[in-house]
């Protein structure tokens, strides 16, 4: 007997810029990753989306794949660019149709989507007015965006979240300089997030305004940190590391609150985030639905005297990152006994069923669902097969340790392997691949079903008993 509930839902997902391609097709205006990923020296081998895998103009193909596989569900983001070329103001109604159009080829195939609001592609001609994320200006241009979506989707979507990964695109864009808009300056990203934070309020009570026959949620990086060891230092650098990376994330979304502590402490140190009359209020009355968990990897973590900034490992040769450190804080260290993969995350599915268990005991029984679990590889092709094994080992694991967390009584309602298809891994550029399917760039991005294809058609058709 399958230890999953009868209405569980078996997806996988994608995001925009890492699939569609069609960059400048039809009337879409630019996105920041479409100016960025341009720039020297951002990405792996100067790798870019302005075709990526080309879904633009393929999604039917795609659909079809889907539904092959038995996809019950799809979670897909929508590039707001595409809809909005300047942010704000005239509809791109080409890019609208398209939306329409895949929704519509989902229904066809009984898929139910799962739309993303925001995985990154910010309209670069809102950076460019009013600096993005950093200006209060954006939660009223997020939030016209999102009722645009609402009222052209939301007859036929019920299942909706606002961000992809905030602790990323903040964290990466504003901290570390390695996304866009490439600044170091921790004053202007927690501001940044505040703004992320009371857009994501305002389009959730947009979302209960129009009365839209859905659940809206938030996506979140499920990332356990354990100290090193049981020092004092490390235990208390850990607790400062869970707090950032999980309360400053979460809290807000479902409390409606930061965490005192983290709060009194950023705005000792740097004044932010700065609050204007109603920002508590709006926060407060729009908790979110459910929670989308991304989980990939754990951390370990120990007290920091030395390390300060992040060496990311972009090639996929084990051993090349170094981590990320906060000066005096905390640091990221290499678990010794740990199984890690080329791009060194540390492969740990017990981390995911002892995460959620986290979630549940500080957050009660929200509904939760696993909106990326994967494994990026560069897999082995022989004799004109992809044989990737060991994304079915993974995923296997993964799914086990999910079956756990609902088995201990978390209302997880649904799992989305990252990705569907392989697909642009961002820095990481095309070598590192996710996906089912297997897309053959050096013949017209033909796609091919992989080995993990037919195990996870299985797997949905036996509601995970079969793994």
């Amino acid at each position: 007997m399958s230890q999953f509930p009868k209405d569980f839902l078996w997806g996988a997902a994608t995001a925009s810029y890492q699939v569609e391609g069609g960059h400048d097709a039809e009337g879409k205006g630019l996105s920041n990753w479409d100016v960025f990923s341009h720039l020297p020296g951002t990405t792996y081998q100067g790798t870019n989306g302005d075709v990526a895998v080309d879904h633009y103009h393929r999604f039917k193909e795609d659909v079809a794949l889907m539904a092959e596989l038995g996809m019950q569900t799809y979670r897909f983001s929508i590039s707001w660019p595409r809809l909005l070329p300047q942010g704000t103001g005239k509809v791109n109604e080409a890019g609208v149709k398209f939306y329409s159009d895949l929704i519509d080829e989902l229904l066809k195939h009984n898929i139910r989507p799962m739309i993303t609001l925001y995985h990154w592609d910010l309209p670069q001609a809102l950076q460019d007015k009013f600096g993005g994320w950093a200006s209060r200006e954006i939660v009223d241009a997020f939030d016209g965006y999102a009722r645009l979506c609402y009222e052209r989707f939301g007859d036929r979507v019920d299942l909706w979240s606002t961000f992809n990964e905030t602790i990323v695109f903040i964290g990466m864009g504003y901290f570390t300089g390695q996304h866009p808009p490439k600044l170091n300056d921790p004053k202007v990203g927690i501001q940044a997030c505040h703004h992320v934070f009371l857009a994501n309020a305002r389009a959730v009570k947009s979302f209960r305004e129009m009365k839209i026959n859905g659940q809206i949620g938030f996506v979140n990086v499920l990332q356990p940190n354990d100290p090193i060891s049981d020092s004092l230092e490390d235990r208390r650098a850990c607790e400062f590391a869970e707090g950032i990376f999980t309360h400053w994330l979460y809290d807000p979304v479902l409390k409606g609150e930061y965490p005192a502590e983290l709060l009194a402490m950023a705005q000792q140190a740097f004044g932010v985030p700065e609050f204007h009359p109603g920002d508590e209020q709006l926060l407060k009355e729009n908790i979110v639905d459910f929670i989308g968990l991304n989980y990939y990897k754990r951390e370990m973590i120990a007290h920091n005297d030395d390390i300060n900034g992040f060496e990311m490992n972009n090639s996929g040769q084990k051993g090349s990152g170094r981590g990320l450190g906060f000066k005096g804080l905390f640091k990221t260290v290499r678990n010794p006994n740990g199984v890690y993969t080329d791009w060194d995350w540390e492969v740990y599915p017990q981390g995911l069923t002892d995460a959620i268990g986290r979630i549940t005991h500080r957050y009660g029984n929200i509904p939760i669902y696993i909106t990326e679990n994967g494994l990026g590889a560069k897999d082995p092709i022989v004799n004109g097969e992809v044989l990737d094994q060991p994304r079915i080992d993974y995923l296997r694991d993964h799914i086990k340790a999910t079956a756990d967390a609902i088995a201990q009584g978390a209302d997880v309602r649904g799992y989305y392997p990252w990705s569907f298809i392989d697909l642009l891994s961002w820095l990481n550029g095309y070598q590192k691949q996710y996906g089912f399917v297997y897309v053959d760039h050096e013949n017209n991005l033909a796609r091919k079903k992989k080995l993990s294809f037919d195990w996870y058609r299985k797997v949905i058709e036996s509601n995970g008993e079969t793994l």
